[in-house]
């Protein structure tokens, strides 16, 4: 029974999604903070246990990403993150799951490194400082705060994305021999066609 620990703090969070946007557009910016905290304190939970305790699932492995993208793109929605912010973010999410599928053929799974979840965890620092300083209604130079961490924030996630693809090159994850593979049997097949279309 505890094992299921960590899918349900993961469903957990997919709950809270849709309790956030309302208290957003409803303008109480400190109930969508207290939830919006809540659910990154099971995030953090969530993972913790289940590589502690060796819970570790494929349902986790899928869902436990998608409920952190749900849960920026919910906040994009309601005007919290600028929108370039989120598709760098999108664009980044998109070639670690291209990699991803390569790497499935091989049956390799690349956990998360301390620099990916120093992104994330700077995605929710900014999100926090959005909701509190529309909150209190900040003005000045504090009020742009947010914007500074969500730049560091993207500075994390790009960092992230070069070291995850350095990470495959070094590990021999990624192959260049493997990669030339298609393009040699696309020659082999058409050599062999145009031999049969000449014979």
């Amino acid at each position: 029974m505890f094992k299921y620990i960590p899918n349900t703090l993961t469903v957990l969070r997919f709950l809270f999604i849709p309790i956030i946007i309302d208290f957003i557009f409803k303008g109480n910016y400190l109930l969508a903070f207290i939830f919006f905290t809540i659910s990154g304190i099971t995030d953090i939970l969530d993972g913790f246990i289940a590589r502690k305790f060796n819970f570790v699932s494929n349902f986790g492995k899928l869902m436990d990403p998608l409920a952190d993208k749900l849960t920026q793109i919910c906040v994009v929605i309601v005007k919290i993150i600028p929108i370039w912010i989120l598709l760098i973010v999108m664009l980044k999410e998109l070639i670690m799951i291209i990699g991803a599928s390569f790497l499935y053929g091989k049956n390799v799974v690349v956990y998360s490194k301390w620099y990916g979840k120093l992104a994330t965890v700077l995605f929710y620092l900014a999100i926090v400082i959005s909701l509190i300083t529309k909150q209190l209604g900040v003005t000045g130079f504090w009020s742009n705060l947010d914007m500074a961490v969500y730049c560091l924030a993207l500075i994390a996630t790009i960092f992230s994305l070069i070291m995850y693809i350095k990470c495959l090159y070094q590990d021999g994850f990624i192959d260049k021999s493997d990669l030339n593979k298609d393009a040699e049997q696309v020659i082999v097949k058409n050599k062999r066609k145009k031999k049969s279309e000449n014979s």
